[in-house]
């Protein structure tokens, strides 16, 4: 008899419908759906939640709405969907709202282009949601820090944050035109920091050293560039000795890699970052 398959079944997608599309900045659009699938998602509890948005590949002869398992059986894999993952910014279940913000690059990769695009009316599809960290209240203070790919996430871990919390957050854009509001407390300092042309990351992970730790008992947030990440994690963990449960720290996308690109990837590079910290840790 042959073994039961271990192979995980395929959850239906859940679709949704553009209410509305606008630019926050020049590289930022931010896009609200509606759609009865959103009330299964419950009442989201994490701050980093995200989900995994389906595309048709370039040149499919097929658009929304589909069925991803039946796509996967019926054509070869050049053909199956493919996934682009985002932060949920913001999330009303009783309203049956959800709200995306995508970085946009002119016409490179999927998602930016379309939500470029995107108008009322035009149907999505999506798979998760998935996530698990957000704010701890016993924290003295949080650091928050990101590149544009991080910014919603941040944005909403300072929305969920008690009124008397402390936060240190900074986060690259490319210029002053990049910078989004933001909630305002009286604990709350924000650092923007301007790549220009620098390299993506570099400025961030040098103006965190130069800021260096805040004072008390730390939770850290840190995401976006992997380079910009792989500096930060020694900085944490190898220079100052953080923690490792009190941060939540992950490369969301690399330089010159498009998501597949990465995710292909992104295993080896960890390895090997983790290996550097290592031998970091022991001279």
């Amino acid at each position: 008899m042959a073994p039961p398959s271990r192979k995980r079944p395929d959850r239906p997608a859940r679709s949704v419908t553009v209410v509305g599309a606008r630019r926050l900045t020049p590289d930022l659009v931010r896009v609200e759906f509606t759609g009865e699938d959103l009330v299964a998602l419950g009442e989201l509890e994490f701050t980093d939640h995200y989900v995994k948005l389906l595309f048709p590949p370039p040149g499919a002869d097929y658009t929304w709405p589909f069925e991803p398992a039946r796509i996967r059986e019926q054509l070869p894999r050049e053909q199956w969907p493919v996934t682009r993952t985002y932060t949920i910014r913001a999330f009303d279940r009783a309203a049956r709202r959800m709200t995306i913000d995508f970085v946009v690059h002119g016409d490179a990769g999927l998602a930016g282009p379309w939500a470029a695009a995107a108008a009322p009316g035009d149907v999505m599809q999506f798979m998760g949601p998935g996530g698990g960290w957000g704010p701890d209240p016993a924290a003295d203070v949080h650091l928050l820090v990101g590149d544009e790919s991080a910014i919603p996430a941040v944005a909403a871990a300072l929305d969920a944050l008690p009124e008397g919390a402390r936060a240190l957050v900074h986060l690259e854009v490319r210029d002053a035109a990049g910078q989004v509001p933001l909630r305002d407390l009286p604990g709350l300092a924000v650092n923007w920091v301007h790549r220009g042309d620098a390299a993506y990351g570099r400025p961030l992970a040098a103006a965190v050293r130069a800021a260096g730790l805040p004072e008390g008992d730390v939770r850290a947030f840190v995401h976006g560039e992997a380079e910009m990440v792989r500096d930060l994690r020694r900085f944490l963990f190898v220079e100052n000795g953080v923690p490792k449960d009190r941060v939540s720290i992950s490369g969301y996308w690399r330089a010159g890699l498009n998501e597949d690109g990465w995710q292909s990837g992104k295993q080896e590079f960890m390895a090997g970052v983790e290996a550097e910290e290592a031998r970091a840790a022991r001279s």
